[in-house]
């Protein structure tokens, strides 16, 4: 009988099943829910004594869930369990990584201090370290990153003739070249401006040489998507194909999707790291290794 036991936060329901087929593992019972005035409530319902115990909780609107990762996680403990670890497949609080304007607070840090000081471990898919070298700066606990690339190029390779794939920014060329060269692609990257949360300027090169191309568009976060609506809106004026944008972690703030249906783009596709109607690509393979991985650490 496997000594690991996963257990999912609400919405986590399908990512935490297959998983729990990869690994071998048992799927616990566990009650999350709220008391009238709001106050969390978490009560663990299987045997998790001696179990390594991995809870699935991705970390889109972080806030709504945090205090119930800490009870989650201190109840466990007190239960008596060896280890218990956080599988966050998007991981929030990862762009306020340094102070842009006087009297800010690096809440990156203060988030994986937070973390670490009541899980013994993370793991996580592609989080968003421009300006930082390793989640170890960050988080103090052992981590396993984990990268959605391989399997974009599958989709890619296996759904996409004649691509050319396409970067917002100089901060997505390392990656979006990985996918290029496994998908066997060309790739360019533009030049972009942002002039805050919800306003950028894209500028586009010459891309005579692509019109006989489809144009994927390949971005980690997609948020309120105005890059991708601002590169779509662009390409409307070349004569390639309706582009398709790929992004691996779907937040669509607010109508942030419906705008880009509207933008007139071929199709949206994104990994099942935040759940959403747009989920073609499964990294649960990737996540497995990466638990496998990091238990072996604890253990």
């Amino acid at each position: 009988m496997s000594s690991n036991i996963l257990f999912s936060f609400l919405g986590n329901e399908d990512i935490t099943e297959k998983l729990a087929i990869k690994l071998n593992a048992s799927v616990g019972q566990v009650l999350f829910r709220k008391f009238p005035d709001g106050e969390s409530y978490v009560r663990i319902l299987s045997d998790i004594k001696d179990k390594n115990v991995v809870l699935i909780c991705t970390l889109h609107q972080p806030n709504d869930k945090f205090i119930s990762l800490y009870f989650f996680s201190k109840t466990a403990k007190s239960l008596g369990v060896k280890t218990v670890c956080l599988v966050a497949p998007y991981l929030s609080y990862m762009r306020q990584d340094k102070i842009f304007h006087p009297g800010e607070g690096v809440t990156s840090k203060y988030f994986g201090e937070l973390v670490s000081e009541f899980f013994d471990g993370i793991v996580t898919i592609d989080p968003h370290l421009h300006r930082v070298r390793s989640l170890s700066s960050v988080y103090s606990i052992p981590n396993m990153v984990l990268h959605a690339a391989q399997e974009i190029s599958k989709w890619i390779e296996l759904n996409v003739s004649d691509p050319v794939l396409i970067g917002p920014d100089e901060e997505s060329k390392n990656w979006v070249s990985l996918v290029a060269k496994n998908a066997n692609a060309p790739f360019i990257i533009l030049n972009k401006t942002r002039y805050g949360d919800r306003k950028v300027k894209i500028e586009l090169p010459d891309l005579e040489m692509y019109n006989d191309k489809t144009p994927v568009l390949v971005d980690d976060i997609i948020s309120t998507a105005r890059t991708m609506i601002e590169v779509v809106e662009n390409l409307k004026d070349t004569k390639m194909k309706a582009a398709i944008v790929i992004g691996i972690h779907a937040i669509f703030a607010g109508n942030a999707y419906q705008k880009l249906i509207d933008s007139g783009v071929g199709s949206i596709v994104t990994c099942n790291t935040i759940p959403h109607p747009t989920n073609e690509i499964n990294i649960s393979d990737e996540l497995g290794k990466g638990i496998q991985q990091l238990l072996q650490k604890l253990n």
